[in-house]
């Protein structure tokens, strides 16, 4: 079902995709009064590997809902949405978890592998653990950009199994087409900001990576890549048992598998989004019944800036946070 749902107009003075992308990223208010405090846990995987988990520290009640945040590419709980999502759950009386992918933590994991875009088995044993730890909460489950991905991925492969964890879910932001998202990062402006700033923190981890595991990838190929095509087929496919990039991104794309969703899911993508072409969003015929599309006009990827009065500067970023969390407690 497709529908408009998120009526958002971005500030005047942020005109395109980059703009709001940016200036929610670096500059944006992400939280009202004081600023969300984390609990940390470790959790244990089952190939004996570990993730870090932090909940927001904020009162709540015993029984009310637990939303859980998958965080994206080289994000964490200090990511601007993660905060701001953390300020809704405060005022909403809901608690937030925010489980990091492994590696993302600030401490780099054990295993040889880490994460990818498609890794809908990770969420599985995640979200069940979180369902079996607090079992009279209501669970919900958001993912951005790469994290809902995963997500919905998730939430196809489960089909009516996933309603037995989750009450609903949603993507906010994600490249539902990797090959087509892939494609747009690597071009242009993209490749020159956000492709660089994505590889600064890749390259390091995966180098550390190779001190841990002699032999895992050529260290001087890896060097060489200049894009995310180049680094997931030296690192991130081979890591995760696809053949190649092209196999990885036509694999992990939770497009394919939306018609297969059987639990309440938001798909939210901005069609000014620099990362996810607009071409490559799907309509309402491919989502399913159960799919919401909310695909405004403006908003960049992961922005949504709102002007603050008087001036409208520095604008926040809860708009999003309220409208998706607000969609998702509609479902308890």
């Amino acid at each position: 079902m497709a529908m408009s749902g998120f009526s958002y107009r971005a500030p005047w003075w942020l005109p395109g995709g980059n703009a709001q992308t940016l200036w929610a990223a670096l500059l944006a208010r992400r939280h009202g009064g004081v600023a969300p405090q984390w609990r940390r846990q470790r959790w244990v995987t089952p190939d004996g590997d570990f993730v870090d988990v932090d909940t927001s520290a904020h009162a709540v009640a015993e029984d009310a809902p637990l939303l859980v945040l998958f965080h994206g590419l080289e994000g964490s709980s200090s990511s601007q949405y993660a905060v701001a999502f953390a300020d809704f759950a405060a005022q909403a009386g809901i608690a937030l978890a925010v489980p990091h992918f492994r590696g993302c933590s600030g401490e780099l994991n054990l295993a040889p592998r880490a994460y990818h875009s498609g890794d809908f088995q990770e969420l599985d044993w995640m979200l069940r653990r979180f369902a079996a730890e607090h079992p009279r909460r209501p669970l919900l489950a958001a993912g951005v950009s790469l994290g809902g991905n995963a997500l919905l991925r998730w939430a196809g492969e489960m089909g009516a199994q996933a309603g037995q964890t989750v009450r609903a879910v949603a993507a906010i932001c994600s490249p539902l087409d990797l090959a087509e998202g892939g494609r747009a990062i690597g071009r242009g402006f993209n490749r020159l900001v956000y492709t660089r700033v994505f590889l600064s923190t890749m390259v390091p981890k995966a180098l550390q990576k190779l001190e841990q595991h002699p032999g895992l990838f050529d260290r001087e190929a890896l060097l060489q890549a200049r894009d995310l095509y180049a680094f997931d087929n030296l690192f991130t496919a081979p890591l995760h048992g696809f053949r190649d990039t092209d196999d990885y991104w036509a694999r992990a794309s939770a497009k394919p598998v939306l018609a297969d969703i059987r639990v309440p899911a938001l798909a939210l993508n901005a069609r000014n989004d620099p990362f996810v072409p607009a071409a490559s969003l799907p309509v309402a015929g491919q989502a399913g019944p159960h799919v919401t599309l909310w695909q405004p006009a403006q908003g960049g990827h992961v922005g949504f800036p709102v002007s603050l009065p008087p001036w409208g500067l520095p604008a926040h970023v809860r708009a999003m946070p309220d409208a998706v969390g607000r969609w998702l407690l509609d479902k308890v």
